[in-house]
């Protein structure tokens, strides 16, 4: 089943007089439990993609659809009850409340969905031990390193059992170990059913994927699945 369907879709954005073509004519089905890196040099059009599909902005022209469901032709408010429930995002620069501890940072996605407190506890207990965070629930992001901000960052946006995760650059600010680590846990969720789409500079971490899209000048370039044996 396509988890991820987009037709034709457009964004234009203004710059002085002139019209930027962001996405172009971008037409993309990604199936339920995919793998996917989208790499391309800067500008090409990726983070507006990442964008689109985290319904964090809205195409000039087109349709995507989300589990079999036109998500382009929502309210915001509808648009954000799908974001919060279905989607997951991990940023290269964490984008952790600095003054929630790392267990309250993991539960905001609860809070603002109204879970309970017994299930939204029951719920974090699992994701710090499972993330390896027990001893650093108290703690909050300027006492952890960057590795474990990243984890509780990956832990809060699984919290809500998503069908897609979309990570950008996760693992741009960290070294190559820690972001080798932080590479298994997001495989590790991909192994385990959820959609998973990695924006990358990085090539070695866009080889790892099962499916690399290259975008350029708002078009996709290259995908390898059109070119994978039959």
């Amino acid at each position: 089943m396509a988890l991820i369907e987009l037709s034709g879709i457009e964004r234009r954005f203004l710059l002085g007089d002139t019209t930027v073509h962001a996405l172009a004519d971008l037409n993309l089905s990604i199936a339920a439990g995919e793998y996917v890196a989208v790499m391309g040099p800067s500008g090409s059009g990726k983070s507006t993609l990442l964008n689109l599909l985290g319904l964090l902005d809205r195409p000039d022209a087109g349709s995507y659809r989300l589990e079999e469901r036109d998500v382009t032709t929502l309210s915001a408010d509808e648009q954000a009850q799908v974001r919060s429930t279905r989607i997951g995002f991990v940023f290269q620069s964490f984008h952790l409340v600095p003054r929630l501890t790392a267990a309250e940072n993991i539960a905001l996605p609860m809070m603002l969905a109204g879970i309970p407190r017994s299930e939204r506890d029951r719920r974090v207990a699992e994701a710090l031990k499972n993330f390896a965070l027990d001893n650093r629930a108290d703690h909050k992001p300027d006492q952890l390193s960057g590795g474990q901000r990243q984890r509780v960052a990956i832990a809060r946006a699984t919290i809500m059992q998503p069908a897609l995760i979309l990570a950008d650059e996760p693992t741009g600010n960290l070294d190559r170990h820690t972001g080798e680590e932080v590479v298994n846990l997001l495989e590790a969720l991909n192994a385990s059913g959820v959609t998973l789409v990695v924006v990358t500079h990085d090539p070695q971490m866009g080889e790892r994927a099962r499916r690399q899209l290259v975008m350029e000048d708002g078009r996709l370039k290259h995908d390898s699945a059109a070119h994978a044996p039959a």
